[in-house]
């Protein structure tokens, strides 16, 4: 089967995906290891953000991740924004993957990887890439936004951020949970603008004519849903102001793209994440980080909306604690530290 070809609908894979999350929200933080045992691999690969880092085996990621967090923020809702599915061009379109983007909403009603508990509403930005294969998931990368959370608790462990802090919406069209079969030609279609981003000529850093540059991929009223630490932003012009310009400063020097682990689309939706995607040291400033002593990397996730072949809206997700962390500022730990009466 080609990428193109219409019997790829996925829907064997999306009914696995839909009914491991159905089974994993109503689960109970005991019953958390049961429900991985039967939806995943004995030798599952599964891939979080910093604390988490790598797993194996649903016992390790029950233990690790989900069943402290079902413990702390329940009940846990799923919100969804985006859901799809496709082959990954990576490997030359034989991985078979489902990816969904949306927020993890629940009551804060315990400590959470020592991130003080509010009693209050709070939504977990997250997006998962999920691999089948022979009626199991096999690999998954896992990223959730924690600084946003520590911003909704009140604590912000970064100085001011040069976009807008808020809880990021869905697509403007409405138009992401793509339960149903998709037309292919549209996949096709998504999947080339986003590789046009990737491969659009011009230079990257310190480009007088940035702007012009990113028209060719770009609609002037894009949206760029930022991480926490970063922040959102609204159309090129202020992108480029609000981060593109800081990122150049501070970034630019011994910048490495290494590429990415898995990358498709379906509909009008797509996206890729990589492990680490970047290599790059902080000159200074980026971040509050005074200059790095080598090099850092990003682990990133990007999902996009492509509308009449450009890109509308873009959602983002960087492990910046894991960013920071290899700079040596360890966030979490400096947090539980300060909040412990040390520092």
């Amino acid at each position: 089967m080609t990428k193109s070809d219409p019997t790829n609908d996925f829907q064997t894979e999306k009914a696995l995906v839909r009914a491991f999350y159905d089974e994993l929200d109503r689960a109970e933080p005991a019953q958390v290891d049961s429900v991985l045992a039967r939806y995943t691999s004995p030798d599952w690969h599964w891939r979080g953000m910093h604390p988490f880092n790598e797993q194996r085996g649903p016992e390790a990621v029950g233990r690790i991740f989900w069943a402290p967090l079902k413990t702390a923020i329940r009940p846990l809702q799923r919100r969804p924004d985006i859901f799809i599915a496709g082959l990954n061009e990576i490997d030359g379109f034989k991985g078979r993957w489902v990816v969904e983007m949306g927020h993890l909403m629940g009551l804060f009603d315990r400590p959470w990887l020592g991130i003080r508990h509010t009693l209050r509403i709070v939504m977990l930005r997250y997006c998962e890439f999920n691999r089948v294969e022979n009626g199991k998931i096999v690999e998954t990368a896992m990223f959730c936004d924690i600084p946003h959370l520590m911003m909704q608790a009140g604590q912000n462990p970064f100085p001011p951020q040069t976009g807008a802090m808020l809880v990021q919406p869905g697509p403007r069209t409405h138009t992401g949970l793509c339960y149903e079969p998709q037309d292919p030609a549209r996949g096709v279609a998504t999947l080339a603008a986003i590789n046009a981003l990737l491969n659009n000529p011009g230079a990257k850093f310190h480009n007088k004519d940035e702007a012009t540059r990113l028209a060719r991929v770009w609609h002037d009223d894009m949206i760029w849903w930022g991480p926490a630490g970063i922040g959102a932003t609204y159309t090129i012009e202020r992108y480029i102001r609000q981060h593109s310009i800081p990122f150049d400063k501070a970034l630019s020097v011994g910048y490495r793209y290494n590429g990415h682990l898995a990358r498709l689309a379906e509909s009008d939706f797509g996206g890729f994440f990589g492990w680490a995607n970047l290599t790059l040291r902080n000159s200074g400033g980026y971040l509050g980080m005074t200059a790095g002593p080598g090099p850092s990397e990003m682990r990133v996730v990007d999902m996009y909306r492509v509308q009449d072949g450009k890109l509308a809206e873009n959602w983002i997700f960087i492990d910046i604690l894991h960013y920071l962390a290899v700079q040596g500022l360890d966030v979490l730990a400096r947090m539980d530290a300060v909040q412990s009466g040390g520092g």
